[in-house]
């Protein structure tokens, strides 16, 4: 691959996917980490890509939101998520959804359904969902993060607490075998952790960035989930646990 044509990739995985690791480009193009950092210093000299702690991303985006950014990345394989999980709701399903960018992306999929009952500490499903085709939207209660209009706490998980639903549907930022299911940050995992008891199908949804990485909070065990969508195979080991548990593991697009 001559040099001009990298630039292009780089250009391209970057508006694909937003903020991208050096490491993640040297696999993407197949060349060594050296010839990645010698490939991107133009980029940035010329101020079309910014470098981060070990990342890049567009000058573009560098702006923008927090949860935009996020919204960005591997958008394409949420979207197919989304979809795929879409598939199995029906017109008049209850289903309860924590905040996240795969679960926004499954709100937007799921506006060609009607008489929804739906739960969520997400402002932004609760507007996607709400006053439209006769659904009924009840949002948790609380200080709403700035960073994705989300609330958390006490008062959240003892408002969702209240629900029973046909379709639990968490988000997650590490899926690792011998652990299960983790997150970042104590109040969203504690969250995601309710959501989950909360339904008859109780969902993970996630994109393959998230195999094999280890979290800082546990959210459950494998066994307390029945379905898993994503749009690659996980590895072998988590694959053999998830099937151990019972997961039923459902491949997108």
């Amino acid at each position: 691959m001559n040099h001009s044509k990298r630039h292009s990739d780089i250009l391209r995985l970057l508006q694909q996917d937003g903020t991208v690791s050096i490491a993640d480009l040297a696999r993407e193009l197949d060349v060594s980490l050296e010839t990645v950092r010698r490939d991107i210093k133009p980029l940035t000299t010329s101020g079309a890509v910014v470098k981060m702690h070990g990342a890049v991303a567009l000058a573009s985006s560098v702006g923008e939101a927090p949860f935009e950014k996020r919204m960005r990345e591997n958008s394409e394989a949420k979207k197919a998520i989304a979809m795929a999980v879409a598939a199995t709701i029906r017109d008049g399903d209850s289903i309860m959804l924590d905040t996240g960018t795969t679960t926004s992306y499954l709100a937007r999929e799921l506006l060609g359904h009607r008489q929804l009952t739906v739960v969520t500490n997400s402002s932004d499903i609760a507007r996607t969902l709400s006053t439209v085709n006769g659904n009924r939207v009840y949002m948790a209660g609380g200080e709403l993060r700035s960073d994705n209009g989300a609330a958390f706490g006490v008062s959240a998980i003892e408002f969702i607490s209240h629900f029973t639903v046909g379709h639990a549907v968490i988000t997650t930022g590490a899926i690792d075998a011998g652990i299960g299911i983790m997150d970042y940050d104590l109040e969203e995992a504690e969250f995601a952790r309710a959501v989950v008891s909360r339904g008859r199908r109780a969902i993970v949804v996630t994109d393959h960035s998230k195999f094999g990485r280890q979290g800082l909070v546990r959210v459950c065990a494998f066994d307390a989930l029945t379905d898993l969508f994503t749009e690659k195979a996980p590895p072998r080991d988590i694959s053999t646990a998830l099937k151990a548990a019972g997961v039923t593991i459902t491949l997108a697009g």
